[in-house]
């Protein structure tokens, strides 16, 4: 199936998420990978290698690009598209693959809903994030803090990061209409503050972060 959604962002950037019903051979027909690629995706079993084909061949497709830029991943893991000063982050679950890049630091997280997440929301959820979860819309909420956490996780690109003492979401009122809230990474010297974006798609909950200037100054 072609690209699910291909939409601009505020302030600027770009967001994407394909639907992924092809085959590993379609993706390799169509997606040059070099070495350190080709090594990478040896270690990598079953489903997750069309995953992680279809969120490369995503970002691809949003560059615009006819060459196709590496995947090249910095000291702390955080993946970079070669010859681009753009932040991009990315994520898969099932068979959706969603990609965000911006000028500023980014993160993303798709995860489609599952009822055993409630059982752990109290190993990374603060005790006034848990308060503020929406009576009705309970498991949607936590998976919204969970995804929300994921993406400033990403988002600072930084390891060591305690998703209870280092990463802070406000607590927010669930509304899909607006789809906002803030969240903070707190860790040393660091105290970043980010927007954060959210919408269900299926049975999917997305949700990316952005960190703008303005906010840390």
């Amino acid at each position: 199936m072609p690209i699910l959604l291909h939409q601009h962002i505020e302030p600027e950037g770009e967001l994407g998420i394909w639907q992924i019903t092809e085959t590993e051979a379609w993706f390799r027909d169509r997606l040059f990978l070099y070495p350190p690629e080709l090594r990478q995706l040896a270690g990598i079993k079953g489903r997750k290698r069309v995953e992680w084909l279809g969120v490369r061949h995503l970002v691809h497709h949003m560059s615009g690009r006819d060459e196709r830029g590496a995947f090249i991943k910095d000291e702390h893991g955080k993946p970079h598209l070669a010859h681009s000063r753009w932040h991009i982050s990315i994520s898969h679950s099932g068979e959706l693959a969603a990609a965000i890049a911006a000028p500023q630091s980014v993160g993303i997280d798709i995860q489609r809903l599952v009822g055993k997440i409630e059982r752990i929301a109290h190993r990374f959820m603060r005790p006034e994030e848990l308060e503020c979860l929406d009576e009705y819309q309970r498991l949607e909420h936590i998976h919204l803090f969970w995804g929300a956490k994921e993406a400033l996780y990403k988002a600072y690109g930084r390891r060591q990061l305690h998703f209870s003492d280092n990463i802070l979401i406000h607590p927010f009122p669930l509304d899909w209409n607006k789809g906002t809230f803030t969240g903070e990474v707190i860790k040393d010297d660091h105290h970043l503050t980010y927007e954060l974006h959210y919408r269900m798609i299926s049975s999917f909950v997305l949700v990316y972060a952005i960190e703008h200037e303005s906010l840390n100054d």
